[in-house]
């Protein structure tokens, strides 16, 4: 699977488990004539990322940010996705492991 797939793939992610109306908005983003806007909200989720600490901010818009500037910036578009499959990977882990845990007790 390439590159553009994978971001498609995790774009449909996100996609299926935000509410109707940001599912819109996505989609609008992600059409070729939203660029200007793709970037500016990609940069706002960034910021808004690494402030995580602040309490209306949350972790979840760093990878959301990155998957919106990755669209449209080649070169971080393998970076993104291999950091995404890993965080994937390890959740996947995590959440086996868990259910394993909680089957045994």
């Amino acid at each position: 699977m390439g590159t553009t797939e994978q971001i498609n793939r995790y774009f449909e992610m996100v996609d299926r488990r935000v509410p109707a109306s940001i599912s819109r908005c996505l989609r609008w983003l992600r059409q070729p004539s939203s660029f200007a806007v793709r970037v500016i909200v990609a940069i706002l989720l960034m910021v808004g990322g690494v402030f995580s600490f602040l309490p209306i901010l949350g972790l979840w818009m760093l990878p959301l940010g990155l998957l919106l500037i990755a669209q449209d910036v080649p070169f971080l578009q393998k970076p993104t996705v291999a950091a995404l499959a890993w965080v994937e990977a390890k959740w996947n882990r995590l959440t086996t492991k868990w259910k394993s845990s909680s089957k045994s007790s």
